[in-house]
């Protein structure tokens, strides 16, 4: 039996593409991901967002499930082309309806978590270059602002962007997410950019707000070199500095890491970095955000790597990426909880005194539902249980760790994949968008409201 802290934030997570729908209603105009999910092929199961868990309309309905679930914080994301239809422009029909959200989600006795970007650029800003385009920075801040003026008193903590590697090398490398373009020199213009607006949004909510909860959400990357030779091991350090220097130099530290710039000389000149660039990016934050779901093993390759998950690494073309052993989960990824306890350490040891929080972690799996109408996910309860218990020993280890955001409350559209696969401790059934209960709902309610694992 483990007993977290008093105050321990339990909270679930979604994003307002892969749950909301209602993708055409009240002046909301078309994401990356609308285009994305129009273009065959590009999806697996060839469905969309277009209704997902139709939560624009039911977020009461979802807020009476937090509630049950005992959670004390929902963290969210706003759809950006929901609130700036065009450049200049606010639509108040979006704003509203966050207001709406926020308002309910406060009356629950539910702290609101709101993430100002996870995914869905509007697709007018991605037709004028997307995120290799510096005026998308700036543009980013200019929505940030209508939202702090509009429900700043109100949000728990503002988060600037939600794994802005998978924005920048998915989206503009590889190519798997939207806007699907396969551009290794766009791609580092792309992360500089979503590092450049972190830090103008930041700026921009602290003039309209008098003082504000400030977070980013990375997704950094658990490397593990295949042997103990130097060749492997700077294979994995070459990952690292792509996977996760890339974000955490510049944004808590200042500055990018010379040997980041110089594995990727052949790509790019980094000549979009600007004076001025690292000192705006470099903004003071409350808490870290860190989502977690796997590991990844590499080793030195003999020739270029470029195809599948290669693809999505710029100036890494010497790195294999190898399978993990072990059960996977739908996804096929790995389950390596010690990953999450020695990455939230490392962390500590790196930035003494700085909040760390989870904010998401999950599992898939291939749910059914049974006889009884329920969903008994024994994998993922386990999953969900070993990882929470992770979390502990991090604590243990004098990690200032305050918070857990499951993923997710719901089944949900997710990205490439589509429907078909269920990382929700709720499910949905898209058909009827019944919600039912799954074991490992049940068992995080335990956790959420009484603060201890057993």
């Amino acid at each position: 039996m483990r007993k977290f802290p008093d105050g321990f934030t339990w909270g679930t997570a979604t994003a307002s593409y892969q749950v909301e729908g209602a993708i055409h209603e009240d002046g909301r105009v078309p994401s990356i991901w609308d285009t994305m999910c129009a273009t065959p092929g590009k999806i697996k199961d060839g469905t969309s967002g277009a209704f997902a868990c139709d939560q624009y309309h039911r977020y009461k309905q979802d807020i009476a499930l937090m509630k049950e679930l005992g959670v004390s914080s929902y963290r969210f994301s706003t759809a950006w082309p929901r609130i700036i239809p065009s450049t200049g422009k606010v639509n108040q029909s979006g704003v509203d309806h966050y207001s709406r959200l926020v308002d309910a989600l406060l009356e629950a006795g539910i702290k609101p978590t709101l993430t100002l970007y996870h995914w869905d650029l509007p697709q007018y800003l991605e037709d004028a270059g997307g995120w290799p385009e510096r005026d998308t920075a700036y543009r980013f801040a200019e929505y940030a602002e209508v939202m702090g003026k509009a429900l700043g008193d109100r949000v728990d903590t503002w988060t600037t962007l939600n794994e802005p590697w998978c924005a920048a090398f998915l989206g503009y490398a590889d190519g798997e997410h939207a806007p699907g373009r396969q551009d290794h020199p766009a791609s580092l213009a792309a992360a500089h950019h979503l590092n450049l607006a972190h830090g103008l949004a930041l700026q921009a909510l602290g003039a309209v707000l008098e003082s504000f909860r400030s977070s980013v959400t990375l997704n950094l990357h658990a490397v593990y070199p295949a042997s103990k030779s130097g060749e492997d091991i700077a294979a994995a350090e070459r990952i690292k500095r792509v996977g996760n220097e890339i974000w955490l130099g510049p944004m808590l530290e200042g500055a990018y890491d010379p040997q980041l710039l110089a594995d990727t000389s052949h790509i790019s000149d980094w000549a979009f970095i600007q004076d001025g660039d690292l000192a705006v990016i470099r903004q003071p934050i409350s808490v870290l955000g860190l989502n977690y779901y796997s590991t990844t093993a590499v080793q030195a390759a003999d020739h270029p790597q470029y195809s599948g998950w290669a693809g999505a690494w710029p100036g890494a073309e010497m790195v294999e990426f190898l399978p993990r052993p072990g059960a996977l989960t739908a996804m096929g990824w790995d389950q390596t909880p010690s990953a999450l306890t020695e990455m939230l350490t490392e962390l500590s040891a790196r930035y003494p005194g700085l909040e760390l929080m989870v904010t998401e972690n999950g599992s898939a799996w291939d749910d059914l539902v049974s006889n009884d109408g329920l969903v008994h996910d024994p994998d993922r309860v386990a999953f969900l249980k070993a990882h929470v218990e992770a979390v502990g020993q991090a604590i243990d280890k004098g990690a200032p760790v305050s918070g857990y955001f499951a993923w997710s409350l719901l089944d949900n559209f997710e990205w490439a994949w589509g429907l078909s696969k269920r990382f929700g401790i709720i499910r949905v059934d898209y058909d009827t968008q019944e919600r039912i209960w799954k074991d490992s709902g049940r068992a995080y309610q335990r956790i959420a409201t009484t603060g201890i694992l057993d």
